[in-house]
């Protein structure tokens, strides 16, 4: 059997050791060989991609001990599209640090990000959920490194609410699994999901009670409400790769509520089917809301972009909580757009910002932009993308979600996204107005944008405009994932029959 789907998270580790030998004063030698890392990385995930297309789950029983016992890794088309967004995000946010004028991340950047790579890697692709636990600490511990480094106090009492918060989640993570442990008796994620659909009434409360602790880490990690206010601040304080880097790390708290809550407690969990739905559908539109008064309220450009963070958050949330496979299928859809778009608009936001001398990302009349054209054309493309006017792939990526709607929930869920959007459209209408137009008759003395920053923004802006070129692939695509998704029995088939074969 092929070990491929091991590469995701054995490449960032052995890159991640090795760039801790090489010395800052080789920094260029570092940024190349982490370069080529992400882009081997990239080419791999897409060979896992075109191996989950055929509909077959591919499960690798590490140590060669067959589940239930063993642990495992489970590739399958929700974790392989993951795989590709998560590689190709990182290759262009480490390639916006090429240029010596880009911000470098601080020392060890790229070390750290590459264990930031493995844990996210590892999270989408375990089948277990101890070291589901054990991967999201990982990349905590990354994250937490990445934060905190460089001079500022802003930033270290940003990084501080983020680690004390996370440490409080992952303590409640560990009781949440320990209950479920103690009352299934495993930690495979396919078995605990025959377990629980065969739970004693006696005991389903506090299954319950440890389903709805796992909901409440991962919205934690998710920034759903309320949950979110330790985000908007650590990422407008973190360097510009950094923070692009961080629009996965939103989306590991969404995968890891669509895989429990379909796996684990989905419709066929018998007593505590669908315990999650009811508190994700509040929530999710309690995000929203937040997410764009928040945006409306920033005083700061970077501050902006983390709030249109929450508000595809309270997006993606909420078409999960619709609970149907064209649902979830326009989720994934919307997911891919606002990942690669967010990314791409937290570099913008640091190019614009090297420009502004002493206003940096304030929203108030400064100094002309040196490239005001170029950034403010690419400013506008990311604006409606993010807003969602059509034909961008944000317009197609709502709609759908809307679509999926019916009854109460469709007037409830046009009402907030629709008012949303118009916020959204308010808030970047007055930022773009005062930053492009509203400037005073002098210029500062800033560089240019280099050519490496300005290829990782079109890179992932490319990226979005494709979900739009070829819609109706992406489309079929991410409704084959939804399909595999929601019926979860083919996976639960999958893992505990696997048998390891010698050579595995």
């Amino acid at each position: 059997m092929s070990h491929l789907i091991i590469l995701p998270i054995l490449l960032p580790l052995l890159t991640g050791l090795l760039l801790l030998l090489v010395p800052e004063s080789r920094r260029m030698l570092g940024h190349v060989l982490s370069l080529i890392s992400t882009g081997l990385l990239t080419l791999v995930t897409l060979q896992l991609l075109f191996t989950a297309n055929t509909g077959e789950l591919v499960v690798y029983a590490l140590g060669n001990w067959a589940p239930p016992f063993g642990i495992v890794l489970v590739l399958d088309r929700l974790s392989a599209i993951l795989l590709v967004l998560t590689s190709t995000l990182a290759f262009f946010s480490l390639l916006y640090t090429t240029a010596e004028e880009a911000p470098q991340g601080g020392q060890s950047f790229h070390s750290l990000a590459h264990f930031l790579l493995l844990g996210v890697n590892g999270a989408f692709l375990t089948g277990d959920i101890f070291n589901l636990f054990v991967f999201f600490e990982v990349l905590l511990l990354a994250s937490y490194a990445l934060l905190l480094q460089d001079n500022g106090a802003a930033r270290a009492k940003a990084g501080l609410h983020y680690v004390v918060l996370n440490l409080a989640g992952s303590a409640l993570f560990l009781i949440a699994v320990a209950v479920l442990y103690g009352l299934t008796g495993t930690l495979n994620m396919a078995d605990m999901a025959q377990r629980v659909a065969q739970v004693n009434p006696a005991d389903a409360p506090l299954v319950a009670a440890a389903a709805i602790l796992l909901l409440l880490v991962f919205g934690l990690k998710a920034a759903m409400v309320p949950l979110y206010f330790w985000l908007p601040r650590a990422y407008a304080s973190a360097s510009a790769p950094i923070a692009a880097l961080f629009a996965i790390m939103t989306k590991v708290g969404v995968y890891t509520i669509i895989r429990v809550y379909t796996l684990i407690f989905g419709d066929e969990a018998g007593l505590l089917a669908n315990l999650a739905l009811p508190w994700l559908w509040p929530l999710a539109l309690t995000t929203l809301v937040l997410g764009f008064i928040g945006a409306l309220a920033a005083q700061e450009l970077r501050m902006q972009v983390a709030y249109l963070v929450i508000i595809s958050v309270g997006t993606l949330l909420a078409g999960v909580a619709i609970n149907s496979e064209v649902a979830l299928g326009a989720t994934l859809f919307y997911l891919l757009h606002s990942t690669w778009i967010s990314g791409a608009l937290f570099l913008l936001a640091d190019l614009i910002v090297r420009q502004r001398g002493v206003t940096a990302d304030q929203i108030i009349a400064g100094p002309r932009l040196r490239q005001p054209i170029l950034l403010g054309s690419l400013f506008f493309a990311c604006a409606i993308s993010v807003i969602g006017m059509p034909p961008l792939s944000g317009f197609i990526g709502k709609a759908l979600i809307l679509q999926a709607a019916s009854g109460t929930q469709a007037v409830w869920l046009w009402a907030t996204v629709l008012t949303a959007s118009l916020a959204v459209l308010t808030a970047l209408s007055r930022s773009g107005s005062t930053i492009f137009w509203r400037t005073e008759n002098r210029v500062e003395e800033a560089p240019k944008a280099d050519i490496w920053s300005l290829l990782a923004i079109f890179g992932l802006m490319g990226f979005s405009f494709a979900l739009m070129i070829w819609g109706n692939y992406a489309i079929e695509y991410t409704r084959g994932i939804a399909e595999q998704v929601m019926n979860p029995g083919h996976y639960i088939d999958a893992v505990l029959n696997h048998r390891p074969q010698q050579g595995d």
